[in-house]
């Protein structure tokens, strides 16, 4: 069981501390969601060969619902008191909507190519990040699909600077009957979609906004029980041993009304345990210098990667029908290279620069007043301190280290 009560309090409370390991964690769930893709599409024809990628990568779809819960967490740990409404909203926007208008314009491009007709007013929405809001078939999904995603997102950061401070005030029973009824709430919506007509029912469970917060919410939560000192978990060993087992029968015996609450559970439990570690400054293998950087680039990874997989497939004339034999799997690793690079690419030349030009920066760290060394000092040394860090879903911010503004991760 763990608990940060006396590594948070060591800190000042303008600072919150690095959480690198959650930017490592993140690309693997990015990973989960490309693997998904790469199943779906049929890159791969040798059916032996795409028996394992739909073994391992059946539930990656539920990659986009660690990236919900990890941007609640992150989001609320790395609040800073005198943060405006206003400050944050800028700050959001001038993380997504960079990444967004530049994959916009490249799929109308990739439209145009084709000759695939475009609706303006599905445009309209996913340029303005309305899409997620609209049932009809194909418009949720419409431009760069994945973007839907952005669209939710979009609705929880308007939502978090009005509930946070509710959030702080919470009594802790309060916040922890929060823990226990939104996993509940998430296996409510199976029965509660009967009341939505049949063809809105996939929008209802996985796309509409206001429901997928509840995997959000989890996460602020959680967050907010951790900076109190009041979260109890299992350390980052058997949290991760949970959430292996959790997958494996989720995978093999479990209909789709269950996984979706155990693996919100699996996921929050992973979530916490690595968070705890960077705080208590603990052995995690997501925090090593090549898994931050992928996690870091994880946000245009996956706004990229189904672009890519579909135009060069559509170009190639092998869309639904794959490649055969080893040209299947080594097709999708050269997918994986060349969004990687791209993606990098992305990272470097759009989403940092215009984060550090158009997200308002924060004041400078105030310097830590000086105090006597205690028995718990050990514990709350953070080695990864002046490591780049935390992540909070397709989302991240500008920080400050040492008076120098730096680009952190937060999705």
């Amino acid at each position: 069981m763990t608990s940060v009560a006396a590594t948070t309090a060591a800190r000042p409370a303008t600072a919150p501390p690095r959480l690198p390991s959650l930017t490592g964690l993140r690309w693997i769930a990015a990973l989960l969601v490309f693997g998904f893709h790469a199943g779906t599409m049929r890159i791969i024809a040798e059916p032996d060969y795409k028996a394992v990628v739909d073994e391992l990568f059946t539930l990656g779809l539920s990659g986009v619902q660690f990236f919900f819960i990890l941007s609640g967490f992150v989001l609320v740990w790395s609040a800073r008191e005198g943060d405006s409404r206003r400050t944050f909203w800028r700050r959001r926007i001038a993380k997504i909507y960079p990444n967004h208008l530049v994959l916009f314009a490249a799929t109308l491009g990739v439209a145009w190519y084709f000759a695939d007709p475009v609706l303006p007013a599905a445009a309209l929405e996913n340029l303005l990040l309305l899409q997620a809001w609209d049932p009809r078939p194909g418009w949720f999904y419409s431009i760069n699909t994945v973007s839907w995603s952005l669209s939710c997102e979009f609705f929880f950061y308007l939502c978090l600077p009005l509930a946070l401070p509710l959030l702080r005030r919470a009594r802790p029973k309060v916040l922890w009957a929060l823990i226990v009824a939104l996993p509940l709430l998430i296996l409510a919506l199976w029965p509660a979609q009967e009341l939505v007509p049949e063809v809105s029912r996939w929008w209802f469970t996985q796309i509409f906004p206001p429901v997928r917060s509840l995997e959000f919410w989890l996460g602020a939560v959680a967050a907010e029980l951790m900076r109190r000192g009041l979260w109890r978990g299992p350390n980052l060993s058997v949290a991760s041993g949970i959430f292996l087992v959790t997958w494996v029968v989720a995978a093999q015996w479990i209909r789709a009304e269950l996984w979706t609450t155990l693996l919100a559970v699996a996921y929050l439990l992973v979530i916490t345990a690595a968070a705890d570690a960077d705080v208590r400054g603990r052995r995690s293998p997501w925090r090593s210098r090549p898994l931050v950087w992928l996690g870091e680039v994880s946000f245009a990874f996956y706004l990229v990667h189904v672009l890519v997989m579909t135009s060069v497939l559509r170009w190639s004339g092998t869309w639904g029908i794959g490649f055969a034999g080893w040209r299947g799997p080594a097709v999708v690793f050269g997918f994986l290279a060349v969004t990687l690079i791209l993606a990098g690419l992305l990272h470097r030349f759009v989403e940092t620069p215009m984060m550090r030009r158009l997200a308002p920066r924060r004041a400078a760290r105030p310097a830590p007043v000086p105090r006597q060394r205690t028995a718990g000092d050990d514990d709350a040394r953070d080695p990864a301190s002046s490591a780049r860090g935390a992540v909070d879903g397709p989302a991240g911010e500008v920080g400050q280290t040492g008076g120098r503004s730096t680009y952190v991760d937060l999705r």
